[in-house]
């Protein structure tokens, strides 16, 4: 028996559920069809149980450091199963209240894999391998994305980590190597290095954090080395040999080769869609690179499908996924003034210590455009909030068009800048100039205070620098 709806949708991570929960708002009935935990990776094996994690390791490092802030603290330990177990309890309670809204907003989640059967038609096959039917005249594919495995270093589950194992270790390793230096691997890498591993990053590419501004990359290199991590760039692994409890790490780095004996090696080389079991084969859907291609409005090539978060490309961020749930939906629902999503107005942030934050054009890339640049700077070490936390180590980057006082770009590390980022943001979708950060007042004494010094110093008006 064929049941229809208003609108189906394939996955119930943070793009999917955000826009099942929409257009049930807008009077649509709607369907989420999951195989597995709603949320999603990001909620169950990403965003939130790593901040958990990293949250646990902010701690300890903080006392012990307490000294520093006339306090004593004595024996102080970790207790790893506990650290795990908290994360864990963390994603369960915010997988339940998706569950919570989803059923209060009147989504009906189906338990089961969807494949597309064509003329609107989705085919769900049950957890039992029963098969339903259901017909809409729009399917979102919200599918997400998956840790790419490359060779030679595939995880095995034992030896040779993915994000799962990292996320639920049994023992604490001795030693580590993260392979891949982007959010994820660096991440990790801070992670495991504040509970004492010895952790070396391997990256392909000549800087840490490649994505970042190349300023910002530099300064992350080298307060990351401070804090006891290994970075190798221009490198790449080229053989890995197991032991009982152990690897033997063979690469290659500026054209020599050299060997590295650890107890685990995490793999954070990227992501690939999930587009396999779809039905696309019998589609007009393109898929370029394991990525559905979509226009601005998340529209595939095929009529009424379309495509949201990780399995539509980059850049890979939950928020990205559940802003394009929120703008396709609408659109389809002829509700509210959707806008298409400007990817250089996305913010991207990695919870390492120190925090990395960025939104916008980078220095490199706003110079390639050819206009004229005004830039700003502004260290923390000269912000008194950020010196009362104990925490003088960060800068604020800011790139403006030197005619027009148009914000381009805004590039940040230190303390809590994930928190700060969103200020610029906000301000770029206003279309602020730096005539409004200026004349803005902000609180003291606030890490933000470094934002609109930056601002200021941008056009050589800063007072404390």
């Amino acid at each position: 028996m064929e049941r229809s709806f208003d609108l189906l949708l394939v996955g119930g991570g943070p793009g999917g559920y955000v826009a099942a929960i929409r257009a049930a708002q807008l009077g649509m009935k709607t369907a989420l069809v999951e195989c597995d935990q709603l949320g999603g990776v990001c909620l169950n094996w990403g965003c939130i149980p790593t901040k958990a994690l990293l949250r646990s390791a902010e701690v300890y490092t903080q006392l012990l450091h307490a000294s520093a802030y006339g306090l004593t603290a004595s024996d102080v330990a970790f207790d790893l199963p506990q650290i795990v177990a908290r994360s864990r309890a963390v994603a369960e309670q915010l997988s339940s209240g998706v569950k919570h809204l989803l059923r209060k907003n009147g989504v009906e989640v189906i338990r089961g894999r969807g494949r597309l059967a064509g003329g609107g038609r989705l085919q769900v096959e049950g957890p039992d391998g029963a098969v339903t039917q259901l017909r809409s005249a729009h399917i979102v594919l919200a599918t997400g994305a998956r840790a790419r495995a490359m060779a030679p270093i595939e995880p095995d589950g034992k030896l040779v980590w993915s994000y799962k194992e990292a996320l639920t270790p049994q023992v604490m390793p001795k030693s580590l190597l993260v392979v891949g230096s982007g959010a994820i691997g660096i991440e990790f890498a801070s992670f495991y290095s504040a509970l004492g591993a010895d952790v070396t990053v391997i990256e392909m590419l000549d800087r840490v954090l490649p994505a970042e501004d190349e300023e910002i990359s530099e300064f992350a290199r080298k307060a990351f080395t401070r804090r006891g991590l290994r970075i190798i760039t221009g490198a790449t692994v080229t053989g890995l040999a197991k032991g009982d409890d152990d690897v033997m790490v063979t690469f290659e780095s500026g054209g020599q080769p050299s060997t590295l004996r650890v107890e685990r090696v995490l793999s954070a080389v990227g992501i690939v869609g999930n587009v396999e079991g779809l039905g696309l084969e019998h589609t007009r859907v393109q898929v370029d690179r394991t990525h559905i291609v979509v226009d601005e409005w998340c529209r595939t090539t095929e009529p009424g499908v379309y495509a949201i978060g990780d399995v539509a490309g980059a850049p890979w961020l939950a928020h990205k996924a559940s802003h394009e749930g929120i703008l396709c939906v609408e659109k389809i629902a002829g509700a509210g003034h959707p806008q298409p999503l400007d990817p250089r107005r996305i913010p991207g942030c990695t919870y390492s210590q120190p925090q990395v934050a960025s939104v916008g054009l980078t220095e490199r890339q706003a110079r390639e455009t050819g206009r004229e640049l005004k830039i700003g700077r502004f260290p923390f070490h000269a912000n008194g909030k950020a010196i009362a936390l104990g925490e003088p180590e960060g800068l604020v980057k800011t790139i403006f068009d030197a005619h027009t006082g148009q914000l381009l770009g805004a590039h940040m590390i230190g303390a809590e800048v994930t928190e700060l980022i969103q200020g610029y943001v906000l301000g770029m979708t206003l279309e602020t100039t730096e005539a409004e950060f200026a004349h803005t007042v902000f609180a003291h004494p606030t890490l933000s205070e470094a934002m609109h010094e930056a601002a200021l110093a941008a056009f050589g008006s800063a007072i404390h620098v």
